[in-house]
C-alpha cells in the first residue's frame, strides 16, 4: 500500500530533525573534545614553569616554537625530554608509597570519603575498610583525622610449594619464617 504525502512528509520531518540532534551532539562533542585540549595545553604550560611570564612574552615563546615544529628531529627531542620528565615526576609522587588499610568504626560522612579518595584510596565493600598506596605518615593523619586506625599490608613471599592461596602454614614451615 502507498504512503500518503502526508504520511512521506512527516517521516521525512522526523528524519530531518534525527540528523538534525545527531550534528548537534558531534558538535558538543567535538566543542568537549577543544575545551579538553585547551585545559591540557594550559595545564603543561604551568607545568613548564611559563605562567608566570607575561602574556605578550608566552605568546612570543610560543611562536617562536612553532617556527621549529617542522623540524622532525627537533620535535623528536621535544618528545624524549617530556617523556623523561613526566616519568620523573611519576617517580617521584609514587616514592615512599606503600600499601596501606585504613579501619574505621563507623561510617564516615562525605567530607571524610572525599578526603581519602583524593589521597588514593578507595573502599573496599567485601572488607568494610579503605585501601590503597600512600605514604604512611600521611594515611595516619588521615586516620587519626577520622578517628580511624591504619596499618602497613605485608608484602607476600614468594609461594610455597604444595601450598595454594590462603592456605595457613604448617608449624614447622611457621617456624622457618
Amino acid at each position: 500500500m502507498a504512503r500518503s504525502l502526508a504520511e512521506r512528509l512527516r517521516a521525512h520531518e522526523q528524519q530531518k530533525a534525527r540528523l538534525a540532534e545527531q550534528e548537534a551532539k558531534l558538535k558538543v562533542d567535538e566543542r568537549k573534545a577543544r575545551t579538553r585540549q585547551l585545559i591540557q595545553a594550559g595545564g603543561l604550560v604551568d607545568k613548564a614553569g611559563f605562567l608566570e611570564l607575561e602574556p605578550n612574552a608566552l605568546y612570543g615563546a610560543l611562536l617562536s616554537l612553532r617556527e621549529r615544529t617542522g623540524d622532525a628531529e627537533q620535535v623528536r627531542q621535544w618528545a624524549a625530554l617530556g617523556g623523561r620528565a613526566f616519568a620523573h615526576e611519576a617517580r617521584l609522587a609514587e616514592e615512599g608509597k606503600e600499601a596501606i588499610v585504613l579501619a574505621f568504626p563507623a561510617a564516615l560522612g562525605r567530607d571524610a570519603t572525599t578526603a581519602l579518595r583524593g589521597a588514593g584510596f578507595r573502599f573496599n565493600k567485601l572488607l568494610q575498610h579503605w585501601e590503597g598506596l600512600a605514604r604512611f605518615d600521611e594515611a595516619d593523619e588521615l586516620a587519626t583525622a577520622y578517628g580511624g586506625t591504619v596499618r602497613r599490608v605485608a608484602a607476600a613471599g614468594p609461594p610455597i610449594p604444595g601450598s595454594s592461596p590462603g592456605q595457613a602454614l604448617p608449624a614447622e614451615d611457621r617456624a622457618a619464617e
